[in-house]
């Protein structure tokens, strides 16, 4: 069984947004979840079905998740969670700055004070949630990406 003491964090920090990479893409995430899964620490994320980093993780076997320090990084989190990577480099725009992941493929974001990084090992789709229809009016739902944490620090 994973050891999880000491982290006094789960299921905060997505409370002042997250950096989620897949490939060469960075957005925020508002909310997600960290804890324990079969044994294994894990993080959710979720990312609606018309996000460019939907696609991106779909041609992916991992991501990474780079939590910055409360109040910290605040114009940049909204950058990256309202201009999409289809479009723009967020990176620049964002003024942030790649730093190669230890375990995985990909990046984190240079600066943060936590980071995850995991092996995709499911994606749940939110198409079976019942009552959820008023939280989806245009019917872009989201879709749990389950990742494995391989690195953590």
């Amino acid at each position: 069984m994973a050891d999880f003491s000491g982290m006094d964090y789960l299921n905060s920090y997505f409370s002042t947004g997250a950096f989620v990479c897949a490939k060469d893409n960075v957005m925020t995430a508002s909310w997600g979840f960290v804890g324990c899964m079969w044994g294994k620490k894990c993080v959710i994320v979720p990312i609606r079905d018309s996000r460019y980093t939907k696609k991106l993780l779909d041609e992916s076997t991992s991501f990474t998740v780079s939590i910055p320090a409360n109040g910290t990084m605040s114009k940049a989190l909204g950058i990256c969670g309202s201009k999409s990577g289809r479009d723009m480099d967020k990176w620049e725009a964002a003024e942030l700055e790649k730093q190669s992941a230890k375990e995985v493929e990909g990046n984190v974001v240079k600066g943060c004070e936590h980071y995850f990084e995991c092996v995709i090992r499911q994606v749940v789709p939110m198409n079976s949630f019942e009552g959820i229809e008023k939280w989806y009016a245009t019917g872009d739902k989201h879709n749990f990406y389950i990742g494995e944490v391989v690195a953590e620090y």
